[in-house]
């Protein structure tokens, strides 16, 4: 699969898919384990304000190439912001979301690891 064919909203579409586990794992390794605590504690990671917080604490660490994949997924058309949040807030989010499904195709797991760790320091 080439991923430099793939527009920003497929990325992040995927993207969203390895942010929730990514999610999840942390959840689990904070010792989370009921299901309404669990669900509780994914929603400070998920939304798209959460996400784009956490964007301005990756945006720093981002390598030109991981920039353009974080601009390719912000500037990504028919993407319309849901109520909850702005257009600005949710197409960084979606910036974010493409970066985490481009790591992913990329075989870069480790430094997606790594930066929702920086984007999510641990909170213990």
């Amino acid at each position: 699969m080439d991923e430099k064919a793939l527009s920003g909203a497929t990325l992040a579409y995927l993207g969203d898919a390895v942010f929730e586990v990514l999610v999840r794992r942390r959840l689990i390794e904070e010792g989370h384990s009921r299901p309404k605590d669990l669900n509780k504690e994914a929603l400070k990671f998920v939304t798209a304000v959460s996400q784009s917080e956490a964007l301005g604490r990756v945006l720093p660490l981002l390598n030109e190439e991981e920039s353009d994949v974080f601009r390719r997924g912000r500037n990504a058309s028919g993407i319309s912001a849901p109520k909850s949040a702005d257009a600005l807030t949710y197409r960084r989010a979606t910036g974010l979301e493409a970066l985490f499904g481009w790591l992913y195709l990329t075989g870069r797991e480790d430094r997606a690891r790594e930066l929702f760790d920086s984007a999510f320091p641990d909170r213990s």
